[in-house]
């Protein structure tokens, strides 16, 4: 059974940064799709940033030249590097993962996969 553990979540100041992490385990894979999910106070939860194992990344518009995420395949690791965070980042970050395809999207450039894995999520607070 596979398991997703995140770590890295804090409260900072707008402008600061944070790198998340998420370490896998529990699992064997010979392609993955890995990303990184929030839910904001009063809002469904929403994509923010995957990455496949051919190393491909998208990003929400919201992120896009802010956050970067990564994988480290030795160590089972996946990152979310955030920086100049807004108070509008605030949320609970999530870590999930298909571990039986890379990643594919839809024509409107949401997430075609189904994460099959999903962490117990970090807390991110971004004060102004």
């Amino acid at each position: 059974q596979g398991h997703l553990v995140e770590s890295g979540g804090a409260s900072v100041r707008a402008g600061g940064s944070l790198r998340l992490s998420c370490v896998s385990s529990g699992y064997t894979y010979l392609a993955f799709c890995m990303g990184w999910f929030r839910q904001r106070p009063g809002k469904e939860r929403e994509r923010v940033a995957t990455i496949g194992s051919e190393g491909n990344t998208n990003y929400a518009d919201a992120v896009k030249g802010r956050f970067t995420i990564s994988h480290d395949n030795a160590k089972r690791t996946l990152y979310l590097q955030m920086d100049s965070l807004k108070p509008e980042d605030t949320a609970m970050y999530y870590c999930a993962a298909d571990s039986e395809a890379g990643c594919d999207y839809n024509d409107d450039g949401s997430l075609f996969n189904e994460m099959n894995f999903w962490g117990q999520g970090t807390q991110v607070t971004v004060s102004s």
